[in-house]
């Protein structure tokens, strides 16, 4: 329990905040899972489609700053990787 007001407003900020960088992190999450699905499954077109919202959803956290620039670097790298493997095991590359 905050003891002073001023700290009683940095809670209030803090949980607010909170919220916000779950729901950013949140998404990207759920669209690199999909994504990872899609390709798995081998349905490369809409993986490609997943692919491109999930890059989306992570640029879009990193500019909001719950992710750092370094972090969505990786994961974008992978997914892209993976991608392009499936492709070039299915023979489209």
């Amino acid at each position: 329990m905050p003891n002073t007001r001023s700290a009683a407003k940095r809670a209030r900020q803090s949980e607010k905040r909170r919220l916000r960088n779950r729901m950013h992190k949140g998404r990207a999450r759920t669209y690199v899972k999909k994504a990872l699905a899609l390709i798995e499954e081998g349905r490369l077109d809409e993986a490609e489609e997943m692919v491109r919202l999930a890059i989306s959803a992570l640029d879009r956290a990193w500019e909001r700053g719950v992710l750092h620039k370094n972090t969505v670097a990786r994961k974008k790298s992978r997914l892209m990787k993976r991608l392009n493997d499936a492709k070039r095991a299915a023979g489209l590359l």
